[in-house]
């Protein structure tokens, strides 16, 4: 009883993998703070480089 038990454990934690690995999560990739910041400070220097600059 002990074998097949083990077997059946071993067969059924593969198939928990391939199963989980088939169904990915639609979460969007997590974000660091410090990256948000990185992204917020490029945003931002490009919006002013956008900008019309009148010189009168």
């Amino acid at each position: 009883m002990n074998r097949k038990k083990k077997i059946n454990a071993a067969l059924k934690s593969k198939q928990k993998k391939a199963n989980a690995k088939l169904h990915t999560s639609n979460k969007p990739r997590y974000v660091s703070i410090a990256e948000r910041a990185l992204l917020e400070g490029k945003e931002a220097a490009v919006q002013t480089t956008d900008e019309p600059q009148l010189t009168e």
